[in-house]
């Protein structure tokens, strides 16, 4: 899979109490399959197009790490330098909602812009 490019949306994802719930509302309404995500004592959910097995969303349980997420679709905007943008973000008004972490191939975390929308802001890893 190719680097997603700075600037870009890299992924969308909702943490809810009751993912599995909103998974098959997504089911229904969007027509989207679900491919279970094991969380280590749950499932949290990839969710594709009918007929695709490339994920086009995540739906999560607010457990664990994910507990403070808003329950919201959160898009993730792709950054090169993301203490610079966390560093650019409290300058320019903004807050951070949930400290960097690890997330797949890369690190996030997730800020208020000064209007209080939240969005998550991800680092990939470098590729060699």
């Amino acid at each position: 899979m190719d680097k997603p490019a700075p600037g870009s949306i890299s992924w969308t994802d909702l943490t809810v109490p009751d993912a599995s719930r909103v998974r098959d509302f997504y089911q229904a309404v969007a027509g989207w399959t679900a491919a279970p995500v094991d969380m280590g004592g749950y499932e949290d959910f990839c969710m594709m197009r009918e007929g695709s097995d490339t994920p086009v969303a995540g739906i999560c349980h607010a457990r664990g790490e994910n507990a403070s997420l808003p329950p919201q679709w959160l898009v993730y905007l792709t950054v090169p330098d993301l203490e610079a943008s966390l560093r650019a973000c409290t300058a320019n008004g903004g807050r951070v909602v949930v400290p960097v972490r690890q997330m797949g191939p890369g690190r996030m975390a997730v800020i208020a812009d000064p209007a209080g929308a939240v969005a998550a802001l991800f680092q990939p890893e470098e590729q060699s």
